[in-house]
Formats: structure tokens, sequence, C-alpha cells
């Protein structure tokens, strides 16, 4: 049935409206996740379930200062900078443009919406860079890094640039589309001695359940998520003394 928009428009979420054919809807607004995936978008995002694993490996704490290399839509950019809070620090490195600033707008429009149903304001705490990573290198001396996340076409080419602004121990997370990528890594790592080691390589699987009590029915959705990416756990580790 039909819902006239300004049925909605005033409605507090948790409330309930109805359709002209009698279906009730709840009025609520979008989360996080949501917004990333339904935003306007210039590039592929990483998708929440990988974006969820990524901050897990970086074991990201409010106040922490993260690198980010590729800025793409957007969507990665919001959830590190939920996750570092208003004391924290994203940098964000995107080579494009056009991505560039659809990042920038995309952030911009969370943090205004954000404001209508919440008291307190979505920290102003991202960086969007317009330049090329691998040639970053100054700009990146005075800088050290809680962890780094890179999300670009080749990553292996970004590594001994950041690796000196990583701090030992730290983690640099890399999303990958295919495999062959991920082994490109691997042997950048090997062929130029870089202090990483690769902890994890992992694929985020989730299966969707359709479950009604009655009748009776328990059984995997036939609308399941895809295969997205590779992500790849990078630890950086302190080089012996000669």
């Amino acid at each position: 049935g039909l819902l006239p928009h300004g049925d909605i428009v005033g409605r507090l979420p948790g409330q309930l409206v109805q359709t002209a054919g009698g279906l009730k809807l709840l009025v609520r607004r979008p989360s996080l996740e949501e917004y990333v995936v339904l935003m306007a978008r210039a590039a592929t995002i990483a998708y929440p379930k990988d974006v969820s694993a990524m901050l897990t490996m970086m074991d990201l704490h409010p106040g922490d200062t993260v690198l980010e290399s590729g800025s793409g839509s957007g969507a990665l950019s919001l959830f590190l900078s939920r996750a570092v809070g208003s004391k924290g620090r994203v940098i964000s490195y995107e080579i494009r443009e056009d991505h560039y600033n659809l990042a920038k707008k995309n952030y911009r429009q969370w943090r205004a919406s954000w404001e209508i149903g919440h008291m307190e304001e979505w920290p102003d705490n991202v960086d969007f860079i317009l330049k090329d990573i691998t040639t970053a290198a100054e700009d990146m001396k005075s800088v050290t890094f809680d962890a780094i996340v890179l999300d670009m076409l080749n990553p292996q080419a970004a590594l001994p640039v950041i690796c000196p602004s990583l701090k030992h121990g730290g983690v640099c997370a890399v999303y990958l589309a295919n495999i062959t990528q991920v082994i490109a890594l691997l042997d950048r790592i090997q062929t130029c001695k870089l202090p990483f080691l690769c902890e994890k390589i992992i694929d985020v699987t989730h299966r969707n359940w359709l479950v009604i009590p009655v009748p009776y029915v328990a059984r995997p959705s036939y609308w399941q998520d895809p295969h997205s990416a590779f992500l790849t756990k990078l630890r950086k580790f302190q080089l012996p003394l000669s």
C-alpha cells in the first residue's frame, strides 16, 4: 500500500505507521551500516562485515591515530572515525579527486544527519588528503600511527612508505579483492625484507537464516551475502640491532 511521505515526517524512532493497504511499518533512523551500503558511491565500498573484522584486527581504541589509504566513498573512514572517537584522528589519503570529493561529502552528510537525532555531535576527526600515498613519506615523518588500513589496488607499493610511521607492534590491515593480490603483497614483504609478520588472512562469510515458528521453518535463507574480499593482517616487528 501507499505511504505518504508526510506521514513519516515528524515521527519519532520506534513509532509505527500504517500504509493505505493496512501494512504496519516501523519508523527508525538508519544505522551507520545501512547508510554506507545505500549512500552514493564512486567505488566499491568495504562492506560492513569486512570492516568489522578489520577493526577487530587493528584493535582500535578511542584516542588512536589511524592512517587510511584509499578513501573511496568514505565507508571505512566513517567506521574508523567512530572507533577512535573525538580524541582520536583518522588521516585518509585518496589519489582520485572524484573519490576524494565524494568521501568528504558522504562524511559531512552523515555528521549532519547524526546531529538531528543525538545530543552530541559526531566527531570531526577525519582529515581527507588528495595525494598518492606512495609520495607522502615526508608528510608522515612527524606522525606515529597506532594502526594502518590499506584499501587500494597495489598496497605493496605503499608498504615501504607507511612502515616507518607505524608503531612497533602495530597492525596494518589490508583489504584485497582477490587472492593474487594477497600473493603479490606477501612477495613484496619478503623481497624487500620489510618488518611485517603476516598473522592472518581471512574472508568473512555470513549465513542468513529464515526462521518462522508457525508454520515451522528453520533453514538457511535463499538470499546469502557473497564473497567480497580477502583481509590480511600484518603486524610490524622491531628489527634486531646489528
